[in-house]
């Protein structure tokens, strides 16, 4: 997987935007572990931009890029001014939410719901095309409800492919607006990879990215044998050391941190941060699983779970946890030795 061409591709490996999720905090930590992969933001909704608090729903670290933010709404006014902004904000992609089937996101008139108006898709991907130089991106599923019809995707990426946009990830599953919740619907419906494989022949063209049921490096590999990219999602925050050797065998990059190195990046972090007024707990909460695995993990999870959310709770948290894992890796090591 070392080819020069996937070496180039933006768009060869990225993680999922999840909201209440891929926050600031978390892209941190995420790329501490990978520099190249792509990370999103969790989905923020274009009214919100226009009428909100722009820095808390905006703001990102420098060393976050490539970061894209993540759009959903149905106005292609508003949806073209709030790409203005993200771009102004410094962002290196907007993407525009298709496939999130939440009833509150239904309820606002977006999400997965649009693949049933392309000709709306269309106007909004166009005006937001229209407002930025950055690249603007579709991500969205392979039907809703009923309409799971392969002709009827591929028209609907054809439409879209003809106001201008070349990037589209794929979640290869439709959606159920109703009778099921967002968990149920990334596992209920059944995963076609094989559709999303022939889109990437029918439109070669066009930069197709594989989206849904992704677990390991070894499984982007596989896939990458078809489409340009892979976009990974609840395994990363499962288990961000998913990505651990994700720079090295796909970016040919010697960048393969421990787990100890990236919590005590995190440890520094987390003191700038606090010294700015955010909780120790919205950072942490993002740890839990650094150590899934390996020795002294659970207790890292115990230590933080009780005591990292505490009101006024500081860096020494970390610190004393930290301390604790690596008491326990040396207790392993010589038991081994022993």
């Amino acid at each position: 997987m070392n080819s020069p061409l996937l070496q180039q591709s933006p768009y060869l490996l990225s993680v999922a935007p999840m909201l209440d999720w891929t926050d600031r905090h978390f892209r941190y930590l995420l790329r501490q572990i990978t520099r190249r992969t792509r990370l999103y933001t969790e989905m923020v909704v274009d009214q919100s931009i226009l009428l909100g608090h722009r820095p808390k729903l905006l703001n990102f670290n420098p060393e976050e890029h490539p970061v894209a933010l993540q759009l959903g709404g149905s106005v292609p006014q508003k949806l073209a001014e709030a790409a203005r902004i993200g771009e102004e904000w410094g962002y290196d992609e907007i993407n525009l939410n298709l496939g999130c089937p939440s009833e509150r996101v239904q309820g606002g008139g977006f999400g997965a719901c649009l693949m049933l108006s392309p000709d709306l898709v269309a106007d909004c991907m166009a005006a937001m095309r229209q407002a930025v130089k950055i690249p603007v991106t579709a991500k969205h599923r392979l039907g809703v409800d009923e309409l799971e019809d392969y002709g009827y995707v591929a028209r609907f990426i054809e439409k879209l492919a003809g106001v201008g946009i070349e990037v589209f990830v794929i979640h290869a599953r439709k959606a159920y607006l109703k009778g099921l919740s967002p968990a149920e619907n990334r596992t209920v419906p059944p995963l076609r990879y094989e559709w999303v494989y022939r889109l990437k022949q029918d439109f070669p063209h066009l930069t197709v990215v594989l989206n849904g049921g992704v677990r390991t490096l070894d499984e982007v590999e596989v896939h990458l044998k078809r489409v340009d990219g892979v976009m990974l999602g609840r395994a990363v925050y499962e288990d961000p050391f998913v990505l651990e050797r994700a720079d090295s065998r796909l970016f040919g990059l010697a960048h393969a941190p421990t787990r100890l190195e990236v919590a005590q990046a995190m440890l520094r972090y987390a003191e700038t941060q606090l010294e700015q007024g955010t909780p120790l707990w919205a950072i942490a909460r993002h740890m839990l699983s650094l150590f899934k695995g390996q020795p002294g993990g659970r207790l890292w999870r115990r230590w933080l779970s009780e005591r990292a959310c505490r009101r006024g709770a500081g860096v020494q948290v970390l610190q004393e946890a930290l301390e604790r894992v690596k008491a326990e890796t040396e207790r392993r090591k010589e038991e081994v030795l022993a």
